[in-house]
C-alpha cells in the first residue's frame, strides 16, 4: 500500500490560513488598519466599494518597507514583531503572526506601493497569487495596500457573504474598535463616493462623541483605577441613560477583546438601577502587564485570557460603583436638618428636665351625640352621612363602587353575570367557572394594540399623517447604514423620512392609523435594533416588531379602570388571536384553581 500522507502546497495552505483569518472583507480592513497602527501612523484612510467586494485600500503615512521587506512581508510567518518564543507573552503590538498579508494575497489581486521616509522612490508589487510585477515608483512616504476582487478563487466563500449592506456594517464595527483603541490616530473611512468618517486626532472622550454623536457626552462618567494588577480607565454611562442600544467596548493594551465574565462586573455594579432590557454602555481600558496576559488564543485576537481575573473583576466592580457615588448616580440618604430637633451640646454639670406633656383630658374624637336611651335615630343619621360606599337601589342595582381611598373597585357587569375587581387600577379579577381569572390590563391592551397595527400594516401603502413639529432622530454610523436598508418599508407603512444632514433624519409624517405619536424615535431605533441583532429583512418580520413597538409606546393606561373600560378590554382581547400571552412572551391571562387549598 503506498503512502497516503503528503504536504500540501504553499498556495493550498495560504487558502486553508485566509480561512481562519480572513473570514469577510472587513477581517482585510482589520489587518490591513493593525499592520499601519504597527507601523506607527498617525493618519490611517480606509477607502471601500461594494462593501469590499469590489476594493479595500488602506493607505497609512507610517514607516513604510524596503523592497525587501515588501517581498517577505507576502511569505508565510514572515513577521518583524517576534524573534523567540518568549516574544509571544511580551507583545505590545497589534498583528504579530505573519499570516496576515500572504492570506490575503492567496485569495485576492493585491497591489502595494510603499516608501520609506529616507528613500527617494518606492516600490510597487502586484500579486495575483503570486508576485506578477514588481518595480521602482514614486510614492508618498508610508504604505498603500489596495485588495481587489475578494475570494475571487473561493467562490464558495463568496457565495455566502451577506448582502452590502450588512458586510458594510462589520467593516464599520471594525474601524469603531480600532478608532476608539486609537484617539491619538486621525481615521478616514469612506464608503463608494460617501465618507463616513473624518475622525481627526483627538482625546479619548471626544473620540467617542465624534463616533456615537453629541447626546452621549452627557452620559459618560469617567472610571480610572491603579493598582498593580491593572490600570482601569475610560467612561461608563449614566443609568438613566440605559438602553438595550448602548454601545459596549472593552480594550486591553489597545486591543479590543470580548470578555463575558468582565461584562457581568459591569452588570453587577449597575445592580438594582435597570431594567431587566436594559444596558448601560461603557468604554472601558485595561492596561495590563503583556506577560500576564494570553492573547493568542483565537485566529481573530478578541479572546483574551488573564491571569488574575477575579482579582481584576472586583477591581473593576468597585471602580464603577465609585465613579456612579461619586457623581450622584447612587441615590444617597438625604439628610435633611431643616426641621429637625436641635440637640445641645452635653453638659454634665447640669441635671436634665423630664420633658412635660399636656393634654386636654375632656377631648373626645367622637361625634357628641346626647345620651338618651330612646335617640337612635340621631346616631343612625350620624353614621350614614360618613358611610364610605353608596349602594343604588337594591331592586336596580349593577354598580357598587368603594371610595377613592379603597385601593379596589367592585362592580358586577353582564360578562356572564359575574362581579368584576379591579385591583390597583391595573389587574382585573374575574369570577369564571374554572376558578378566579386575573387579567393584566396593561398586556392585554398592548395585545390588542398590536394586533390591530399588525392587521392595519399587512396592506402595502398607507396613509401618512404629517407631523404638526416633526421629530429629529440622530443615528450613529452604523444605525444609518441598517436605517437606508429598512427606510422604504417604513415608507410604505406610512412613515415620512427628510435627510436632516449628516446621519441626522427628520420624521415628516407617521401612518394615520397610529393615534398616539408617543416616542417615534424610540420606535425608530429599537426597530433599528431589532434588525441590526436578527438580521431579518423580510417585510413580515419587521411589521411585527413595528407593531410590538408602536403598542408598547401606546398601552399605557392613565385612567381608572371603569365598568366601561373593563368589559370592553375583556371582550376585545378574548377576541384577539392570541390571548393568553403577548407576543413578546409575557402572561396576560392566568386562572387561580386552587384558592379553597389555601385555607387548608
Amino acid at each position: 500500500m503506498s503512502d497516503v500522507i503528503h504536504l500540501l502546497p504553499d498556495s493550498i495552505a495560504n487558502q486553508i490560513a485566509a480561512g481562519e483569518v480572513i473570514q469577510r472583507p472587513a477581517s482585510v480592513v482589520k489587518e490591513l488598519v493593525e499592520n499601519a497602527i504597527d507601523a506607527e501612523a498617525t493618519k490611517i484612510q480606509i477607502i471601500i466599494k461594494d462593501a469590499g467586494r469590489t476594493s479595500i485600500q488602506v493607505i497609512d503615512n507610517g514607516k513604510g518597507m524596503s523592497e525587501t521587506d515588501a517581498r517577505m512581508a507576502f511569505e508565510r510567518h514572515a513577521t518583524s514583531k517576534i524573534k523567540t518564543a518568549s516574544d509571544l507573552f511580551n507583545l505590545r503590538t497589534m498583528g504579530f503572526r505573519g499570516e496576515a498579508l500572504p492570506s490575503i494575497a492567496s485569495i485576492s489581486h493585491v497591489e502595494l506601493k510603499t516608501r520609506q521616509a529616507e528613500k527617494d522612490t518606492g516600490v510597487l508589487l502586484e500579486l495575483q497569487g503570486e508576485v506578477v510585477r514588481q518595480e521602482v515608483v514614486s510614492c508618498p512616504k508610508g504604505t498603500s495596500f489596495m485588495v481587489k476582487n475578494l475570494f475571487y478563487n473561493v467562490p464558495a466563500r463568496r457565495k455566502f457573504l451577506k448582502s452590502n449592506n450588512t458586510e458594510s456594517r462589520h467593516i464599520l464595527n471594525e474601524v469603531n474598535r480600532v478608532a476608539l483603541a486609537h484617539p491619538q490616530i486621525a481615521f478616514t473611512f469612506i464608503h463608494g463616493e460617501t465618507e463616513i468618517y473624518n475622525l481627526p486626532e483627538s482625546n479619548l472622550k471626544q473620540r467617542i462623541v465624534n463616533i456615537f454623536g453629541k447626546k452621549i457626552n452627557q452620559q459618560l462618567l469617567p472610571i480610572e483605577v491603579h493598582t498593580s494588577l491593572a490600570n482601569i480607565y475610560g467612561f461608563v454611562g449614566k443609568a438613566e441613560f440605559a438602553s438595550k442600544t448602548n454601545p459596549q467596548y472593552f480594550f486591553v493594551n489597545n486591543r479590543f477583546m470580548r470578555h463575558p465574565y468582565f461584562h457581568k462586573a459591569v452588570s453587577m455594579a449597575y445592580e438594582r438601577m435597570l431594567k431587566n432590557d436594559e444596558l448601560p454602555s461603557y468604554f472601558i481600558y485595561f492596561d495590563v502587564n503583556p506577560a500576564n496576559i494570553d492573547i493568542n488564543v483565537h485566529p481573530t485576537k478578541t479572546e483574551i485570557k488573564f491571569e488574575n481575573e477575579k482579582d481584576i473583576w472586583q477591581i473593576l466592580m468597585v471602580a464603577i460603583k465609585e465613579s456612579l457615588g461619586k457623581f450622584n448616580v447612587v441615590p444617597s440618604i438625604d439628610f435633611d436638618t431643616e426641621g429637625a430637633i436641635e440637640i445641645p451640646i452635653s453638659n454634665s454639670k447640669s441635671v436634665p428636665s423630664y420633658p412635660k406633656v399636656t393634654f386636654d383630658d375632656s377631648y373626645s374624637p367622637f361625634p357628641k351625640v346626647q345620651k338618651t336611651s330612646n335617640n337612635w335615630d340621631i346616631l343612625y343619621q350620624t353614621l350614614e352621612k360618613e358611610k364610605p360606599y353608596s349602594v343604588a337601589n337594591e331592586e336596580q342595582k349593577s354598580f357598587v363602587e368603594f371610595s377613592d381611598q379603597q385601593e379596589n373597585q367592585l362592580f358586577e357587569t353582564t360578562q356572564n353575570e359575574s362581579k368584576i375587581l379591579v385591583h390597583k387600577n391595573k389587574y382585573i379579577l374575574l369570577n369564571v367557572k374554572s376558578g378566579l381569572m386575573i387579567i393584566h390590563s396593561e398586556r392585554a391592551h398592548q395585545q390588542i394594540l398590536y394586533e390591530k397595527f399588525l392587521n392595519q400594516f399587512s396592506s402595502q401603502k398607507l396613509v401618512s399623517q404629517q407631523l404638526l413639529f416633526p421629530e429629529i432622530i440622530e443615528l450613529t454610523a452604523e444605525e444609518s447604514i441598517i436605517f437606508d436598508e429598512i427606510k422604504e418599508h417604513l415608507q410604505n407603512l406610512g412613515f415620512c423620512f427628510a435627510d436632516f444632514g449628516k446621519q441626522m433624519y427628520s420624521i415628516n409624517g407617521i401612518p394615520a392609523e397610529i393615534s398616539n405619536q408617543g416616542n417615534i424615535v424610540n420606535v425608530i431605533k429599537d426597530l433599528i435594533f431589532y434588525a441590526k441583532e436578527t438580521g431579518v429583512d423580510l417585510s413580515e418580520k419587521l411589521n411585527e416588531r413595528l407593531a410590538l413597538s408602536l403598542a408598547k409606546s401606546s398601552s399605557n393606561i392613565s385612567t381608572p379602570l371603569s365598568e366601561a373600560v373593563c368589559s370592553d378590554l375583556i371582550d376585545k382581547i378574548f377576541a384577539c388571536r392570541q390571548h393568553k400571552q403577548t407576543s413578546d412572551g409575557k402572561t396576560i391571562i392566568t386562572i387561580v384553581d386552587d384558592i379553597e387549598q389555601k385555607f387548608y
